[in-house]
């Protein structure tokens, strides 16, 4: 198969899936992060993008190679169309299906009031973002580390006194869509500081003209609280793929 460089993603921008949800493909195309590979060029009939840890499949699975996707994928979350299930099945025994739901965030009112200072991430804040904790760290996998998520100026930040406590950001970058992703330092939770981060981050999608959306489990209640603080209405249920590693636990719920 083809490796395709960030310079010549743009084509793809039609292959891949433009909706709500995890848009690994259209978000490699946009940023020129992570991996675009597809077995033929310019008109591939199957492609594969991996941003972070995430991961996307269209196109026709018979013509996929199955040991170029085990080995871009050793650990990872796959977003796939039903029809590739036999092959993920195949490729990756131990692979586990996770539930989702997506939904689109609806309200534009200003964000919920928090105690703290609130403000857009830059290069400068890239220490802090680089010192959560590891069971968090991973809000910024997806922009290729919190060195290049700071400096995308993507990320608002909520600040207790110099401390970075809370830290949303789009996960995935799409044509229509912006999927917002939020973690909060375990001994600030409870604050409200996840669903005010967010908020600053989902009218930032907005005002680029841009829909913001929401990926979680349906048993992750601090998730779904947060979204529904944030105006969301739910678009559809999904699912995921997880290879190498364990579903993730569920949070603690923030009111």
């Amino acid at each position: 198969m083809i490796d395709i460089a960030p310079t010549e993603r743009e084509p793809l921008a039609r292959v891949f899936p433009d909706r709500p949800g995890p848009m690994a493909g259209q978000h490699a195309v946009a940023t020129g992060l992570g991996r675009c590979i597809v077995d033929r060029w310019p008109e591939p009939r199957v492609a594969i993008a991996r941003a972070g840890y995430d991961v996307q499949l269209t196109g026709a699975p018979e013509r996929l190679d199955e040991d170029e996707l085990r080995e871009l994928v050793p650990v990872g979350f796959i977003d796939a169309a039903p029809e590739f299930e036999p092959t993920i099945a195949r490729v990756f025994p131990a692979a586990v299906r996770w539930s989702r739901v997506i939904a689109t965030l609806e309200s534009a009112a200003p964000p919920p009031r928090a105690p703290a200072t609130i403000r857009r991430l830059t290069a400068d804040d890239a220490d802090a973002l680089g010192e959560l904790e590891d069971d968090i760290d991973w809000i910024s996998a997806s922009h290729g580390g919190h060195r290049k998520a700071a400096r995308s100026t993507l990320a608002f930040g909520a600040f207790v006194g110099t401390e970075l406590a809370s830290v949303a950001i789009p996960f995935h970058l799409g044509p229509s869509f912006e999927d917002v992703g939020v973690v909060t330092r375990a001994d600030f939770r409870g604050r409200g500081l996840s669903p005010a981060c967010a908020a600053h981050v989902a009218a930032d999608v907005r005002a680029r003209g841009r829909t913001p959306s929401w990926s979680t489990s349906p048993d992750n209640l601090a998730s779904l609280a947060v979204a529904k603080k944030l105006g969301a209405r739910k678009h559809r249920d999904d699912v995921l793929w997880v290879t190498g590693t364990e579903v993730p636990e569920v949070a603690r719920p923030e009111d």
